[in-house]
């Protein structure tokens, strides 16, 4: 398959290696060091599942690699509009985009855009980061896709992609209710993000201190009864069940949130716990600990620079 990785990052970079490495035609749009550095010495996997190191295509402009078959769509989630409007050029009559992204608004923000035929839904499950440029980390070994058709004529592209998943050797999965998945992932999302990164330290720290715990817990709780108000099909126990599954995830795991903010870049806050507490207030709901929290990390949603105003 001829596949665009739009967002060359931690997400992005592992499942675009790993579908290369597989044989298929793999684009990389990055910019910067990291897209000079793929450029030249080629893209780098750091992973307890296999190291790789490849050649790959890497571009700034969508626009070169010409039409393609599928498009992981994996920009930070400040960059989906002027993002989406950049894959014009690639997307044809049969061309599938599927947001690999942290929030749960993507499919909505990307069919203002893009034709509503090409959009899919998706859940990225990894632990990823620029090491440095050129080169994904990959913390722990959990790495797995789900994503589904929103339209029954996006089924025969979404099968043809699944099967070059598993070709890849990673796991894959081809929802019926991809809707619902996106929200199962933000749940448990939200809350390891305010979490770590309110307390700048690693989910090992998060569940061992009662109160940093009680955060987490009440931040998903929170998050939860806004899935079930917006339509998802949550079981009564999920909660319960997301945070035994905490307790089984290397301590040394970090959200994408507190790897930006350590590193003085942007913040997805507006789009997470901000996110939260917006849509809970617009639905009649209370989300104290989300507000809270997005309210501690707004003076640096717009990175480091905003500190030193």
């Amino acid at each position: 398959m001829k596949i665009l990785v739009m967002g060359a990052g931690g997400v992005g970079g592992y499942f675009g290696a790993r579908l290369a490495q597989a044989g298929n035609d793999v684009v990389f749009i990055a910019r910067g060091k990291h897209l000079e550095a793929i450029q030249a010495t080629g893209l780098k996997v750091k992973s307890g599942l296999g190291d790789a190191s490849l050649k790959a295509q890497a571009m700034q402009d969508p626009a070169g690699a010409g039409v393609v078959d599928v498009v992981l769509f994996c920009v930070k989630l400040w960059d989906t509009e002027s993002a989406a409007g950049q894959l014009k050029p690639v997307v044809g009559p049969e061309t599938i985009v599927i947001p690999f992204q942290n929030g749960v608004e993507s499919i909505e923000r990307l069919r203002k855009t893009l034709p509503e035929k090409c959009v899919m839904g998706g859940s990225a499950y990894i632990g990823t980061r620029i090491a440095s440029p050129g080169v994904i980390e990959h913390t722990g070994t959990m790495a797995r896709i789900r994503f589904g058709a929103l339209l029954p004529a996006q089924r025969p592209s979404a099968e043809r992609f699944l099967a070059a998943c598993r070709d890849a050797g990673f796991g894959a999965e081809l929802a019926e209710d991809i809707v619902s998945v996106n929200w199962e992932k933000f749940v448990f999302l939200v809350a390891l993000s305010s979490a770590t990164a309110v307390a700048r330290a690693p989910l090992g720290t998060v569940r061992s201190d009662p109160d940093l715990r009680w955060l987490f817990e009440q931040a998903m709780r929170e998050t939860f009864r806004l899935a079930l108000a917006k339509g998802a099909k949550l079981p009564a126990d999920f909660v319960e069940k997301q945070l035994a599954f905490a307790d089984s995830l290397p301590p040394e795991m970090r959200a994408s949130l507190l790897h930006d903010l350590q590193a003085g870049g942007r913040l997805e806050a507006p789009w997470l716990c901000g996110a939260v507490a917006r849509m809970s207030r617009e639905a009649g709901l209370d989300a104290p600990v989300n507000h809270a929290v997005y309210a501690a990390l707004k003076p640096y949603v717009g990175g480091s620079q905003v500190e030193a105003r």
